[in-house]
């Protein structure tokens, strides 16, 4: 029989620095971080998917900035990092306008640009960034959104953006022929992670489509574990959506992924059920995974201006 997993789920209802402050703290103690991070490198990974579309698509940054904060109060050393669809980091977070809200804070902006070869299933051979694995602790900061392509973007969907840069769409054109192959290779990237965990943004979701012009809906929920699989199971069950509907659900099932089964997660906060009744309505079809041709090259041709321009 699996252990346990324990997942975090706890009433939040607005980006309020000193709630979301308090709401860390809790957090850390039910996580069992210890009371300091001095010297230890955090990276924090959010959903950072691009600086043009609405600000909805990316991990709030008064969340974002508050959680930085959080952990360089208690020593850390502390970094934000990803690989957008479209643009930089700093790119994405300056154009969202993030980049002020960090500016009080001795916090480094990482690219994600040196690949590292990597060997997951179907064997797929990928490129994740070495600059995602350098550090004692990842920090995966999702946050939750409808996904017209894989149904839901939680906490295994964001570790996407460890891959590099254009290997991302090469992933979706090479290795995208189902949505089972792709959600295996996304399951395939949580073991790659150095020690990690999950803290989430669902105070305000996309629902409707996704990931980037959905609809705003108030859900109101702070999560975080330290097992992704077990967080996504949760949060499905928070949003009343069947699991068998979302690709990696059922990728981790037939895995048989301990944290892909709600029969062993504890939660030590509040249960899934009380969030229900948010009317949270995901997408009725899912798109094919694979990217048109020219789309790839539009995309190639925009991230190649865009490093150069850094």
């Amino acid at each position: 029989m699996a252990d346990n997993i324990e997942v975090l789920l706890s009433r939040c209802t607005e980006y309020n620095q000193r709630e979301l402050k308090e709401q860390f703290d809790l957090f850390g103690v039910k996580l069992g971080f210890p009371p300091s991070f001095s010297g230890d490198s955090i990276l924090l990974k959010p959903n950072l998917i691009s600086g043009w579309g609405p600000k909805l698509g990316c991990t709030n940054g008064i969340f974002l900035a508050t959680l930085a904060e959080w952990f360089v109060d208690r020593g850390a050393r502390v970094s934000i990092g990803d690989s957008p669809a479209f643009g930089t980091a700093s790119q994405v977070l300056a154009r969202q306008g993030i980049t002020g809200l960090l500016e009080h804070l001795n916090v480094g902006i990482v690219e994600f640009r040196t690949p590292k070869p990597y060997y997951l299933s179907h064997e797929i051979r990928i490129g994740i960034a070495e600059e995602a694995l350098d550090c004692d602790l990842f920090v995966n900061v999702p946050r939750v959104k409808a996904h017209n392509q894989m149904f839901m973007t939680i906490a295994v969907k964001n570790l996407f953006g460890i891959v590099v840069g254009m290997r991302k769409g090469l992933a979706h054109m090479k290795n995208g022929s189902s949505h089972t192959k792709f959600a295996d290779l996304m399951l395939d990237l949580v073991d790659e992670l150095p020690p990690h965990v999950t803290i989430c943004d669902g105070i305000e979701v996309m629902h409707r489509q996704g990931p980037v012009n959905g609809e705003s809906l108030l859900f109101g929920c702070l999560s975080g574990s330290r097992d992704p699989v077990a967080l996504d199971t949760a949060l499905l069950e928070a949003l009343e959506l069947d699991q068998q509907r979302c690709p990696i659900g059922r990728a981790a099932n037939r895995r048989l992924l301990a944290g892909g089964t709600g029969e062993n997660l504890v939660y030590p906060l509040l249960s899934p059920e009380a969030f229900h009744g948010s009317g949270f309505i995901p997408p009725v079809d899912l798109h094919p995974v694979v990217f048109n041709p020219f789309r790839f090259l539009v995309s190639s041709v925009r991230r190649t201006l865009s490093v150069l321009r850094t």
